[in-house]
């Protein structure tokens, strides 16, 4: 196989609940949902596998609060069977190869830290398809996207954070989340670059 077909395309968090109108809205969600459908759709021939991630909430404790800071605690979002939780309208023609659910009980911030329907964590989904490399899209770039790409660097994949097909929590905890990536070795590209 080429390194192209071994690469991966982890779609991260890409749900009504973090978009406009959602419990925990991030600004430009609805725009970012949409480019990531189109980036998929033109470039689904270059990924062996296409995985999505979800916030999937049943009581995770003081990850949610009626006075969040916004830090380490948050409203009420990604409640498991709400319509907020499934994958945004904009995916409909995704086709994933996997679909990862977390943080039932606690915080998951990391789409490793999820598992399918069968109780397959995500390491374990790409490691069985021969994934070498990923590229790693979604919402929010600050927060899940960034736990999920350093989790995968440290599990020895090289990964790339396409800049334009991720949004965050604010600009300035983008710019300290792109810092922090780019100093532990992830790439950041723009997907047209791809």
């Amino acid at each position: 196989m080429t390194t192209t077909s071994r690469r991966a395309l982890l779609v991260v968090d890409v749900q009504p609940t973090f978009c406009e109108g959602g419990s925990l809205a991030v600004d430009g969600g609805d725009a970012v949902a949409r480019a990531i459908a189109d980036h998929a759709a033109r470039h689904r021939d270059d990924y062996v596998a296409v995985v999505t991630t979800q916030d999937w909430h049943v009581d995770p404790g003081p990850h949610f609060s009626e006075e969040p800071d916004y830090v380490d605690t948050w409203p009420p979002h990604g409640v498991a069977g709400t319509a907020e939780a499934e994958l945004h309208p904009a995916l409909a023609d995704l086709r994933p190869d996997a679909s990862v659910k977390k943080g039932a009980y606690v915080a998951a911030y990391s789409g490793f830290e999820g598992t399918d329907p069968d109780g397959r964590p995500l390491e374990t989904i790409l490691r069985d398809r021969g994934v070498t490399a990923v590229d790693v899209v979604g919402i929010a770039e600050s927060h899940c996207v960034k736990a999920t790409a350093l989790d995968a660097l440290a599990l020895g994949w090289d990964v790339r954070v396409l800049t334009d097909l991720t949004v965050p929590v604010s600009p300035e905890q983008g710019a300290r989340a792109r810092d922090e990536l780019r100093r532990a070795g992830v790439e950041l590209q723009d997907s047209a670059a791809v």
